[in-house]
């Protein structure tokens, strides 16, 4: 179930609360799914940008959608855990998003360098 290490991640209080806002925020429903009109109960919350790449965005609401097992299986190849087309067609639709944080990011950091100086 846990891989590479995350499993403290996946089993802190922080997550646990995350997780659950972000399930009654798409009615526990899974998202990609919902996407076709199907109102299937979801079991998981999947990283869109996975938190093995992208740990600075493990918390972001907005990288957090809820999954069925089976919709989950369909984001990553399996073999390789690398994204499939269809989670990078999740990625594209939150692109704006991860710019958005991205670039703040970067304003921040430019902000705590110049203040070092």
């Amino acid at each position: 179930m846990f891989k590479n290490g995350n499993q403290a991640f996946y089993l802190s209080a922080k997550w646990k609360h995350k997780r659950a806002r972000v399930m009654r925020l798409y009615h526990y429903e899974d998202a990609e799914l919902a996407r076709y009109g199907k109102h299937v109960e979801a079991t998981m919350v999947h990283h869109i940008y996975p938190l093995e790449d992208y740990p600075e965005l493990a918390m972001q609401t907005w990288n957090l959608i809820p999954l069925t097992t089976a919709t989950h299986n369909r984001m990553h190849d399996r073999t390789t855990n690398k994204v499939t087309s269809l989670g990078k067609q999740w990625q594209d639709r939150r692109r704006l998003k991860f710019e958005e944080w991205k670039s703040e990011n970067e304003r921040n950091s430019d902000c705590g360098s110049r203040l070092q100086k």
